[in-house]
């Protein structure tokens, strides 16, 4: 089992930068991939960006070029900074596991982007 604890987020404004963390239970190199989705009110979670346990990165169209996945092996915990933040951006951002064949998800954390 996963557990996942989510912090960092807040209220910027448009162009300014947030750092969201997601701290694992278990050591990050057991875990086949985590990554980061948001959901935005009246709309399903998206996937934003995800790391395997290689070291492998991804990220979604809309935030490339703006968001940066890494990560803390030796606090099992892993970032996702977030800069040039726009409106549309403001969301529920939930840190996701995979492991074994098993999704765990984390509590969620507000980002909210004003104009």
């Amino acid at each position: 089992q996963v557990q996942l604890v989510e912090s960092g987020g807040g209220l910027v404004q448009a162009g300014g930068s947030l750092r969201l963390s997601c701290a694992a239970s278990r050591s990050i190199f057991s875990i086949n991939s985590m990554g980061w989705y948001r959901q935005a009110p009246g709309k399903q979670r998206e996937f934003v960006a995800g790391i395997t346990s290689g070291g492998s990165t991804n990220y979604a169209d809309s935030v490339k070029g703006r968001f940066t996945l890494s990560r803390d092996n030796a606090k099992n915990t892993v970032y996702l900074q977030m800069n040039s933040l726009k409106p549309e951006d403001t969301a529920v951002y939930y840190c996701n596991a995979n492991k074994d064949l098993l999704v765990y998800w984390g509590q969620g954390t507000q980002v909210t982007v004003s104009s």
